[in-house]
């Protein structure tokens, strides 16, 4: 058994893991890999998480390595982990957004960044992704703020207002069209999917609903979208190859390209029983997320959405009654309504995009892990 220091945390609505590097790098190679000491924390391999603090599902079971940052224009450096559920695995290749969330409160909570006297900003680069973002959080005369009166879709608990930006989210060495096509067509089965393929925030694989064998739309509840999971899980592997992700022969990623399904907006009712109308937002989602319907949306996946709103011709920009975003694009989920920000530049490029969050600590705590028994049997 080893001990590790942590201090749980909720992003937006993920709970995240966050661990300061001076904590956890002195334990990689003595204890065992990264990757093995955080699926024995989480309780991975058994897919209640049961013997570790993961939550039994995609959004419950998450990590961050938290570390101040020697980049000069960086505050924070911080390296995600998706851990597995009932894998002993953990996934590398993407960020989340609602845990940069936290981790910006986290940095001010934790003294890794100076507390200025209105607000602070906190520039964090994610290690994943090299995408640079910025937490900006109300510091009203130079005090750390531990609660807050902030709402968001999918969380019933207020916390600390963040508003939350990925800077420049189209990467420097991918397209924003990694194809060049507002619309290409996968095929699964005898069927062909108008999707379009975009790499902002994260790679993403978006998907027109209505025109699609599908049989169901991005406003119906997330049992119903669970029955096409099968279906999704095929085109996003056809995706990720068009992508240039992954190669033939290469192992299926669970994590990238988040894939979801769009349309345009009609009345739905959210998981919690509010009734949402048309008008009160311009394009409804339901993105998957670890093989199962995310509860309401990953900040990555907004901020691609968004960014395909602004490409004339995406199922984005048409499903959104083909205006072109300026402003605020309302994103309808399961859990209700997000607004997301889109800043573009004189040239009209995608400057930033902000999404208002809130974060919460749940605990610090001194973690007690322990291997399971045929790791404990392998060293033996």
């Amino acid at each position: 058994m080893f001990t590790i220091r942590g201090t749980w945390m909720r992003g937006g609505t993920s709970k995240c893991w966050l661990f300061n590097a001076v904590d956890i790098d002195p334990l990689i190679g003595t204890i065992g890999s990264l990757d093995t000491i955080l699926a024995a924390a989480f309780g991975s391999g058994d897919p209640r998480q049961l013997d570790g603090i993961g939550g039994g599902s995609s959004t419950t079971s998450k990590a961050a390595i938290v570390r101040r940052s020697a980049h000069h224009d960086i505050d924070i450096d911080y390296l995600f982990a998706q851990v597995a559920i009932a894998d002993r695995s953990v996934e590398w290749g993407s960020n989340c957004g609602n845990c940069a969330t936290a981790i910006g409160l986290y940095a001010i909570q934790a003294g890794l960044v100076p507390v200025h006297s209105h607000s602070t900003r906190v520039r964090m680069r994610n290690e994943n992704t090299g995408a640079v973002l910025t937490a900006e959080i109300a510091t009203p005369g130079g005090r750390v703020p531990f609660d807050g009166d902030a709402m968001v879709p999918g969380a019933a608990a207020p916390g600390v207002p963040v508003d939350l930006t990925f800077n420049a989210p189209v990467s420097r060495d991918r397209a924003l069209l990694p194809t060049g096509n507002p619309i290409d067509h996968l095929v699964h089965g005898s069927s062909r999917y108008p999707a379009t393929l975009i790499s902002a925030g994260a790679p993403a694989v978006l998907i027109d609903a209505r025109d699609t064998d599908l049989g169901v739309a991005a406003t119906e509840s997330l049992e119903r979208i669970s029955t096409v999971m099968p279906a999704l899980v095929s085109l996003r592997r056809v995706a990720a190859l068009r992508m240039g992700l992954c190669g033939p022969g290469d192992p299926v990623s669970h994590a990238i390209p988040k894939i979801g399904i769009v349309c345009s907006a009609e009345d739905y009712v959210t998981t919690t029983g509010t009734s949402v109308a048309a008008a009160d937002y311009d394009i409804a989602v339901r993105m998957i997320s670890m093989m199962a319907p995310h509860p309401a949306i990953g900040l990555t996946a907004a901020v691609a959405v968004a960014a395909a709103a602004t490409v004339a011709g995406s199922v984005v920009f048409d499903a959104a009654s083909g205006r072109t975003v300026k402003n605020t694009l309302r994103i309808g989920t399961a859990a209700g309504v997000v607004p997301v920000g889109i800043t573009l530049t004189a040239d009209g490029q995608i400057g930033g995009i902000t999404l208002h969050r809130a974060a919460r600590r749940i605990a610090s705590a001194e973690l007690f892990i322990a291997p399971p028994v045929r790791e404990l049997l392998a060293s033996a």
